[in-house]
């Protein structure tokens, strides 16, 4: 009897991991906040970059395309720039990769652009890997993962869209980038595993559009769709966890962080110093710099942990954005602070994220109803916001919380 009590609640148990497995619902919000963070940080870099652009990833950079081609050589990795050392090339390259980013932000056409950024990311890192000042890192891990996921799920262009019958604008999407693919193939410019993987990548989205009319086989379209955007988030979650458990064991072993000092030295080196008076101003505090070196170390190591526990979680997470928002103001970091922020969007609670965007509802409503008021009107009401999203066919993903 206690045998059959157990092999049904086995089932049981392995049912529900099945139904959350396939289910559509789970991280739908996370993933579509990591998406806008990514799109947005991305593009705020190539925009503040754009005046040292050449400097940093030009054809005439101080890291030679000779010295490129030899270090990707090595490392078997992938960039588009190695294609063609021309200026005109770089220029066009660098605006799509413009382009990419603010498509990604907005959410249109997310199935593309996420691989097409995932294409943007490596290309420029791998051009020049010493600009970026570790940041590049975690561009390079988020940008992978959320390749795999439906990050347009909620708050995007794609989910106000209804599902057409002819998509022409995706069609010519998929079309151009055969185009590129075959062009790049001939010329011997891709080459080996990336070739195939992102040749499987286009001929994955033809399966998609030529069978997604049939019901059987859309259905068993959507499922293989919705294991790898769970399995994407599970991944994005299981890296940053196994990057904070490295980062904080290794800091364990250091001198400096062991005697409490570790934020004092790091916070007077003058490459690494952009105000110096705050620098200055906390350093002079010896409690201080001890409390923040072992609190560093402390939440790092414990946070993979509390994952376990929902509000521990969320009492961690809270500490370590404050954490990155200080090594970007002390420290001179900023697209590695907000790089590392983003990535812990993906353990944000699913009811936070859902409160958020109904309040963004609610404000951008307000807005409108207030340019919409005819000049000299004095008795024109503002509607008042509703606390829900509005309805569509996705609004229902992420009912289920990450803990």
């Amino acid at each position: 009897m206690t045998s059959q009590l157990s092999d049904m609640d086995g089932k049981l148990i392995l049912d529900r991991v099945l139904a959350r497995a396939c289910d559509a619902r789970v991280w739908a919000y996370q993933s579509a906040a990591v998406r806008i963070g990514m799109g947005g940080a991305w593009l705020l870099l190539l925009v503040h970059e754009f005046p040292r652009r050449e400097r940093m990833w030009g054809p005439d950079a101080p890291w030679s395309r000779r010295l490129a081609e030899h270090s990707l050589d090595q490392s078997h990795a992938f960039s588009v720039l190695r294609w063609s050392g021309g200026q005109v090339w770089f220029e066009v390259f660098y605006l799509l990769s413009a382009a990419v980013a603010a498509a990604l932000l907005v959410g249109w056409r997310t199935r593309t652009t996420s691989l097409l950024f995932v294409i943007s990311v490596l290309s420029l890192d791998h051009r020049n890997e010493n600009v970026l000042n570790a940041g590049d890192t975690i561009f390079r891990i988020t940008a992978i993962y959320l390749a795999f996921t439906r990050c347009g799920q909620v708050w995007s262009l794609d989910a106000r869209r209804r599902e057409r019958q002819r998509d022409r604008t995706g069609a010519i999407l998929w079309s151009f980038c055969g185009l590129v693919l075959a062009w790049a193939t001939l010329a011997a410019q891709l080459t080996g595993g990336w070739a195939l993987l992102l040749w499987g990548c286009w001929a994955g989205q033809a399966v998609w559009r030529g069978l997604r009319a049939r019901p059987g086989a859309r259905r068993t379209l959507e499922l293989i769709g919705h294991l790898l955007h769970n399995g994407g988030v599970l991944m994005l979650m299981i890296q940053v966890c196994l990057l904070y458990a490295s980062a904080g064991w290794y800091k364990i072993q250091g001198v400096s962080w062991q005697d409490g000092t570790a934020v004092y030295w790091s916070a007077g080196l003058d490459w690494l110093e952009p105000y110096p008076s705050l620098s200055h101003a906390l350093t002079s505090h010896p409690l201080i710099v001890l409390a923040l070196t072992y609190g560093t170390v402390l939440v790092q190591v414990a946070f993979p942990f509390s994952v376990l526990d929902r509000r521990a979680k969320n009492v961690l997470l809270a500490l370590l954005f404050a954490e990155h928002i200080g090594i970007g103001l002390l420290l001179g970091l900023p697209y590695f602070s907000l790089s590392m922020i983003v990535a812990d969007l993906v353990f944000l609670p699913t009811g936070f994220l859902r409160g958020v965007g109904a309040r963004v509802v609610g404000l951008r409503a307000r807005f409108t109803a207030a340019v919409a008021v005819p000049k000299g009107t004095t008795s024109g009401r503002l509607p008042t916001p509703g606390a829900r999203e509005p309805a569509h066919e996705s609004d229902s993903a992420g009912q289920v919380s990450p803990s």
